[in-house]
C-alpha cells in the first residue's frame, strides 16, 4: 500500500507527458517521407508511432517496401534527425497545467528527474529549452549506452544517483511503454490521459492510478 508520505522522488516522460510535440515530430517525419517519395501521415497516426525511439518511429512510418532496405532506412534516419533538430521547438510547448504542477512538485520537495526515448540531447534541449524554470536533478534520454525503456535499468539509474528507494518513486507517462518501466522498476505508476495513448493502454500496461489533467497528480501527495 502506498502512502504520501511514501514518495520522495518522481519521473517524468517528456514527449506526450510534460511537452505536447507530437506536430513538431510529425511534420519532420513528414518532410522525411516526402523527400523519398514515400506517403506521409496524419497527426493521429504518430500518436502510435512514437514512444520506442527515434528509429523506431523512422520504421513505423515507412510504407513495408522500403521497410527491409537496411540502408534506406538509415539515410531516413539520418535525415529526419537532421530535420528534427531543426524544428524540435516550432511548436512543441509544455501541455496546459504542467508550470503549474511542476511548480506544486517543487514545493512538496519532490525530487524530480526526466526519462525519455527521445535522443539524450533532444531530450536536454526540450527541457532546458521549453522548461527552464524547474530544477531536475537528472535529464536522461536514449543513448547507446542505455536500454531504452520499457527496459528498466535507466529508471533505476536515476533512483540510485537520487539515493531514493524505487518504491518511493512515482512514474509519470503516457504510454503503455512507461507503465511497463514503472512497473518493471518497482516504481508507482500513473497513466496521463492528456497524452498519445488511451486509457486502455495504460491500464492494460500496468497503470496505478489515471489522472485527466495533472493538478489530479497531487491528490498522490
Amino acid at each position: 500500500m502506498y502512502r504520501a508520505k511514501d514518495f520522495q522522488a518522481i519521473i517524468l516522460d517528456v514527449d506526450g507527458t510534460l511537452l505536447d510535440t507530437l506536430q513538431d515530430v510529425a511534420d519532420s517525419m513528414n518532410s522525411t517521407l516526402r523527400h523519398f517519395g514515400f506517403p506521409t501521415h496524419e497527426l493521429e497516426k504518430y500518436k502510435y508511432f512514437l514512444g520506442e525511439g527515434i528509429e523506431n518511429l523512422v520504421r513505423r512510418s515507412l510504407p513495408d517496401s522500403a521497410k527491409t532496405d537496411p540502408r534506406l532506412i538509415s539515410r531516413c534516419l539520418e535525415m529526419m534527425r537532421q530535420i528534427y533538430e531543426r524544428n524540435w521547438n516550432v511548436k512543441s510547448r509544455p501541455y496546459p497545467g504542467i508550470p503549474e504542477l511542476l511548480d506544486a512538485l517543487t514545493a512538496c520537495g519532490l525530487k524530480m528527474a526526466v526519462l525519455s526515448n527521445k535522443p539524450h540531447d533532444l531530450t536536454q534541449r526540450a527541457v532546458e529549452g521549453l522548461l527552464p524554470s524547474w530544477r531536475f536533478e537528472v535529464v536522461m534520454g536514449e543513448s547507446p549506452s542505455v536500454p531504452r525503456k520499457p527496459d528498466p535499468s535507466s529508471a533505476l539509474e536515476i533512483a540510485n544517483r537520487l539515493g531514493v528507494e524505487p518504491a518511493g518513486f512515482i512514474y509519470l507517462g503516457d504510454t503503455g511503454t512507461d507503465m511497463k518501466t514503472a512497473n518493471a522498476a518497482g516504481m508507482y505508476a500513473v497513466g496521463a490521459l492528456w497524452g498519445f495513448r488511451n486509457a486502455e493502454e495504460l491500464i492494460a500496461s500496468g497503470a496505478r492510478k489515471l489522472i485527466a489533467k495533472p493538478a489530479e497528480l497531487l491528490e498522490l501527495l
